[in-house]
């Protein structure tokens, strides 16, 4: 398979799974389509040298330019909600509501961080390398994006770990 024919099936398996993760990130729709269509041109541009783990690549070009652009704005806006595939009459659909609100008051890197790890299932190991820093950051970082989850929105207590 040619490096492009590779690349574009990379896109296609991946685009859904990583434009949620950039969205849930970001906090912001169109934000994250702009972070992850500017990742994967970087990624089409160094193909030959990341087409062995283009995913990972991927991961860690999307945060470093969410956490950039919040650097330079120091605020996102938080739109609405990603779109969900099907109508959820249970309940679990305003649950996700109110997750998405509740994840989009952390900062950028606590909201990273719980995705990764959580939403990805990214081991911890993995999720510091991503974003640059150590385990242990991870593991703190972690520990008090749930602790503010819990403060911003008790409704999620009994889900949350």
């Amino acid at each position: 398979m040619r490096d492009s024919e590779a690349f574009e099936v990379f896109v296609a398996a991946w685009h859904p799974r990583l434009l949620r993760a950039a969205i849930l990130i970001s906090g912001d729709r169109h934000l994250a389509e702009d972070v992850l269509q500017d990742a994967l041109i970087k990624l089409a541009r160094r193909w030959s040298k990341v087409h062995t783990d283009p995913v990972n690549y991927v991961r860690t070009t999307l945060y470093r330019d969410v956490a950039s652009r919040w650097r330079r704005r120091r605020e996102f806006a938080y739109g609405e909600p990603p779109d969900q595939a099907d109508p959820d009459t249970s309940g679990a659909s305003d649950l996700k509501v109110v997750f998405a609100r509740a994840l989009a008051r952390l900062p950028v890197k606590q909201r990273a961080v719980l995705v990764l790890r959580f939403y990805e299932d990214l081991p911890v190991v993995e999720v510091a390398a991503i974003l640059g820093v150590s385990p242990g950051t991870v593991k703190s970082q972690t520990h008090a994006a749930l602790k503010r989850l819990r403060e911003v929105a008790p409704e999620l207590e009994e889900v949350l770990i």
